[in-house]
């Protein structure tokens, strides 16, 4: 396993899959054993051949550093550290930083974080496409001169036209023919900042009629006159993505280079790109190959970073950390778990077809995880008081209850006993519906960990609301004891010491959509909003939440999970986001 990867990390790619096929396959050929760099030494190619790990595969995470990752992203990334951990590989973080516009540090920073977070680690192999600048450029020069690219000088609009559609081949531009030293010459004016943005590109000059509109001259590079967070104003056109990413993977000795599917259809050009870059010397064979793979379609979410901005800009959410939202950050912060995020990605594993997983897959896994690792704790979220009329006043006793029903290792705490309780309001009915166990006049259930009791009544305030419920107990049945069986009841109800309970803000998180396809066919995607996507109430806890660290885990018993956010909790003072409930409340 990869220097800080945790364990169970290398699980995510396990499962035999097509893309685990076609690396045995390769492995078995011996296809990448010989890897040796090719063409002329350069500062680009140096600084990748500087990673010294060796490596059966080499794959690699490229984001772009222009936003926050999304739980799209989290498939992604387990799939690539996870199969270079199955075979004792490597996999390379790059950050694809070719549109300075929109790039921040910010940006960089969290996505690094996202990745760790996760349990995955790329030891020396982090990259940025802005390390190979010079070497993109050198290619592009190479291009040109040996009649495989020219400068275009033609508008937007007319490049549009030019280049046809899905069903006409496209046209010749006016400088599709121009001799290669003039466009290398209007290169390197380009370079040199000596026309405005939009006055020109390079295009790949390959088939303007072919029937894949991705090899109709693709442009390769453009004028953008910004200021990038890496490099300065040292640059002032920079290489479009679609040209970076296959330099950059054959620079870095990528053997398998994972994409979705909707980069399918540009796998030829990427194919030639290196083809004819390795013809003139600049890579060395065998070159990396793309394989793609269908994206994860969630139900229930939005993955267009578009919409993502739109909910943040328009405060829809209250940011990217937003529990709500569907980035890893927001996801942290809602108390999902890496584990569970890599149980989530082995369990829906690897197609070759687009597919809809129903969020509930997702939730499940982390309950999965959670009802593992989180203690138990009681809280109660409606409190109305419960009065045990026979209990002495200013009587207290211990009750105990495990922290973890299935681990006896982790103990038991003390949860103290008075004559006065918190319990839920809907568990008390004064006129109970049919099947309902729980306190109505005359019945009996058990305090759990407590005595059994029976209710008398209740009182109410003017308005006829509840103010408070009483009963008896029955000395002779405190759970534990010899007599705790001595009286069968239907009902168990959890309770807290109204002498020892801690206030505390609890946010009952849901999804932040109502509808499994938000904005479906013409919809606006924001009616499609869920309204009860979180409600912030004030709950009553055992005492022990009171000194909760932020991010400390709990499964609050009969109501789900919750963590205590890292944000806005303070000490003595915790705010609790439920993660997930017990059971999945969406089922139909």
């Amino acid at each position: 396993m990869a220097k800080n990867a945790k364990p169970g990390a290398e699980a995510v790619a396990s499962t035999s899959n097509f893309i685990r096929s076609h690396i045995d396959a390769d492995l078995a050929a011996g296809k990448y054993a010989t890897r040796s760099w090719g063409g002329k030494p350069g500062p680009a190619r140096a600084h990748a051949g500087a990673a010294p790990d060796p490596a059966k595969i080499r794959t690699r995470f490229p984001p772009e550093p222009n936003g926050y990752l999304h739980l799209g992203h989290a498939k992604s990334i387990c799939l690539n550290f996870g199969l270079a951990l199955h075979y004792g590989g490597a996999c390379h973080l790059r950050f694809d930083d070719t549109n300075p516009e929109k790039e921040e540090q910010e940006y960089v920073d969290s996505i690094q974080d996202a990745v760790q977070w996760l349990g995955f680690d790329w030891g020396p192999n982090l990259y940025f496409a802005s390390d190979y600048f010079d070497f993109m450029y050198e290619a592009a020069e190479y291009l040109i001169t040996a009649g495989h690219a020219y400068v275009d000088e033609q508008s937007a609009e007319e490049m549009r036209a030019n280049r046809g559609t899905l069903t006409q081949p496209g046209r010749p531009g006016p400088w599709r023919d121009r001799p290669a030293a003039e466009s290398l010459a209007r290169f390197r004016e380009m370079r040199a900042g000596k026309h405005p943005d939009g006055a020109m590109v390079l295009r790949a000059k390959i088939d303007i009629a072919s029937p894949n509109i991705n090899l109709r001259d693709p442009t390769i590079y453009r004028i953008r006159k910004a200021t990038h967070h890496r490099t300065g104003d040292a640059w002032c056109i920079y290489p479009m993505y679609t040209y970076a990413h296959p330099v950059e993977d054959a620079l870095e000795q990528i053997t398998h280079s994972l994409c979705t599917l909707e980069f399918e259809d540009q796998r030829p050009f990427y194919d030639w790109l290196l083809a004819r870059l390795a013809d003139g010397g600049l890579l060395a064979r065998p070159l990396p190959q793309q394989i793609e793979f269908a994206r994860l379609n969630l139900s229930y979410v939005v993955l267009s970073k578009r919409k993502l901005i739109q909910l943040v800009a328009e405060k829809h959410v209250a940011g990217w950390d937003d529990p709500r939202m569907p980035t890893l950050v927001g996801a942290r912060r809602r108390g999902y778990t890496p584990e569970g995020f890599r149980r989530f990605a082995e369990r829906i594993g690897v197609s070759k077809a687009d597919s809809w997983i129903d969020y509930s897959v997702l939730e499940n896994c982390m309950r999965e995880h959670l009802n593992e690792v989180a203690e138990r704790r009681i809280a109660v979220l409606d409190p109305v008081k419960l009065i045990i009329d026979n209990y002495p006043e200013g009587q207290q006793e211990d009750c105990f209850a495990p922290n973890h029903p299935q681990k006896p290792e982790l103990g038991k705490r003390v949860l103290p006993l008075t004559r006065e309780l918190w319990i839920e309001r809907e568990d008390f009915a004064e006129t109970p519906p049919k099947g309902f166990f729980r306190l109505f006049p005359g019945n009996s259930v058990r305090l759990r960990y407590g005595y059994v009791v029976k209710c008398t009544g209740c009182d109410k305030d003017t308005a006829g609301n509840i103010t408070a419920v009483h009963c008896e107990y029955l000395p002779e049945t405190k759970s534990g004891t010899p007599g705790a069986e001595t009286v069968k009841v239907k009902g168990n109800i959890h309770w807290i010491s109204t002498a020892h309970a801690r206030p505390a803000e609890v946010r009952l998180y849901d999804r932040l959509f109502r509808a499994a396809h938000p904005g479906a066919g013409d919809r606006d995607f924001l009616l499609d909003l869920n309204p009860d996507a979180c409600r912030a109430i004030t709950a009553q806890l055992e005492s022990a939440l009171g000194s909760a660290a932020p991010d400390a885990r709990y499964q609050f018993e009969r109501h789900g999970y919750f963590i205590a956010d890292h944000r806005d909790s303070r000490p003595g003072a915790p705010v609790f986001n439920r993660t997930v409930t017990l059971r999945d409340s969406w089922v139909k």
